[in-house]
């Protein structure tokens, strides 16, 4: 079973997506988006983008947890993951949108 992103209206009027592997896990959110349409233009860029393991910035925060950020070819922010334990764990997160973010079907929600 391929992955999904789901499309979302939030309580303050604006859109966003999350992008959940086969088994139900989020792996990757999007910044909040005014108008539909922008949300999914990143829905697409995400699609184009997460193959290419050049776009992703990995770090560690302050309190010692693991993240990512996938960006557009313009350096643009895409998607954040969550918080890992363990640098392998976000790798493996990593290699989860890689594999997901270009066949993922759309759920829109909104």
């Amino acid at each position: 079973m391929a992955g999904t992103f789901e499309l979302k209206k939030a309580s303050n009027g604006q859109f966003h997506f999350n992008l959940k592997a086969s088994n139900g896990e989020i792996i990757l959110t999007s910044e909040m988006y005014e108008a539909k349409a922008s949300a999914e233009s990143g829905i697409a860029s995400v699609r184009t983008n997460s193959p290419n393991a050049d776009r992703y910035n990995k770090a560690e925060s302050s309190n010692g947890k693991f993240h990512f950020t996938l960006k557009a070819g313009n350096n643009q922010v895409i998607g954040n993951s969550q918080m890992y334990a363990s640098a392998a764990s976000r790798d493996a997160g990593i290699e989860s949108v890689r594999s997901n973010g270009a066949s993922a079907k759309l759920s829109d929600l909104t």
